[in-house]
């Protein structure tokens, strides 16, 4: 490690309060570059890792993965990025770049040694913890930064990059576009994204969420129709209507009802994460030869398509900007459903 140190949000134990603080920067090497964080995205699984509701939580703790910045610095081996160029940083810094699915641009599931390093809550080669983008600093590897295409602005760029590739990649496998009717559970921080990237995909996209509270917000982001799923009305008129759900919520559904919702050889994608096991009957999905489906992240080729998508479509997240002292108040209203619809930090406040 580097004596070099920069200043951070960090949780210091499981459920504690972030506090500002300062942790270590990592040594600059000669295939890394330095990021000067303008912008970080808060992700609900930033506040399960704080929480240590996931396990196995190296504290002190600075989240986020969702990070948009400018390079600052670059290694003598560097030639992908320049000082001055704008970049983001998603889950992961690192990988072991020789297994099957790295090499297939498939980092996040990579199968070598040690496996997908990722960007907060983990460990770098050499064994040192990771810090994600709740700091002024991040030091990543040029292989693993993106570039973030001019039109994007870094503020609405910043949640791209976890929440936009996690419901891009999905619907783009799926063959979400002109002719497939598509529907998104939630319309929280994933589903938003969902709707505009369907819908800029040419898809008929149909929100499915509790209630119609964010039904003008819905139909705004590009969605077609808008159905609350506490009406049981809903299951019954529109079952058999779908060729693809993603479901980005993180409630225990009853999946059987969803699955009701499919047409034959349809898919339902699951890129919530619940905390307890789900169960469904395989009657759900022999009828009619359904499929159910998991997806996390993307792979950084994807994710480099992912933003230049966006870009071209002009499609970014919708943010409630705040101050780093904030970011406890911020989970809070996470927590309560109280966010339109993704919280960025303002990182020139830290």
């Amino acid at each position: 490690m580097t004596e070099n140190v920069i200043t951070a949000y960090a949780a210091p134990t499981a459920n504690a309060p972030l506090e500002r603080t300062t942790v270590p920067r990592r040594e600059v090497g000669p295939r890394d570059i330095v990021i000067d964080i303008k912008y970080a995205g808060i992700c609900h699984s930033d506040i399960h890792q704080a929480k240590d509701e996931w396990g196995g939580a190296i504290f002190p703790m600075v989240p986020g993965h969702e990070i948009a910045g400018v390079v600052a610095e670059v290694g003598s081996e560097v030639t992908r990025h320049a000082v001055g160029d704008r970049v983001g940083v998603g889950c992961m810094v690192d990988s072991c770049r020789e297994c099957e699915n790295c090499r297939a641009g498939l980092e996040q599931h990579c199968t070598g040694n040690p496996g997908t390093v990722m960007t907060y809550n983990g460990r770098h080669h050499d064994g040192t913890p990771t810090y994600g983008g709740y700091a002024t600093q991040v030091v990543v590897d040029q292989d693993f930064a993106l570039r973030i295409p001019e039109s994007l602005s870094l503020d609405v760029a910043a949640p791209l990059l976890c929440a936009g590739v996690t419901v891009y990649s999905p619907l783009s496998r799926y063959g979400a576009g002109p002719g497939k009717r598509v529907a998104v559970v939630g319309l929280g921080g994933l589903g938003h994204m969902a709707v505009q990237i369907a819908h800029a995909m040419g898809a008929e996209v149909t929100v499915l969420s509790q209630s119609l509270r964010k039904k003008e917000d819905g139909l705004k982001l590009g969605a077609d129709e808008y159905r609350a799923t506490s009406d049981a009305t809903t299951f019954k008129e529109l079952a058999g209507s779908f060729d693809l759900i993603v479901n980005t919520v993180s409630a225990d559904l009853d999946l059987d009802a969803y699955l009701g919702l499919l047409r034959a050889g349809g898919t339902m994608v699951q890129v919530g994460a619940p905390e307890k096991p789900v169960s469904l009957s395989v009657f759900s999905l022999l009828g009619g030869g359904k499929s159910m489906a998991g997806s996390m992240i993307g792979g950084i080729p994807e994710t480099q398509e992912m933003l230049d998508f966006c870009a071209e479509h002009g499609i970014g997240s919708k943010i409630e900007l705040i101050e780093a002292k904030d970011v406890n108040e911020a989970y809070e209203r996470v927590l309560a459903g109280d966010v339109r619809f993704r919280f960025v930090i303002d990182n020139a406040t830290i």
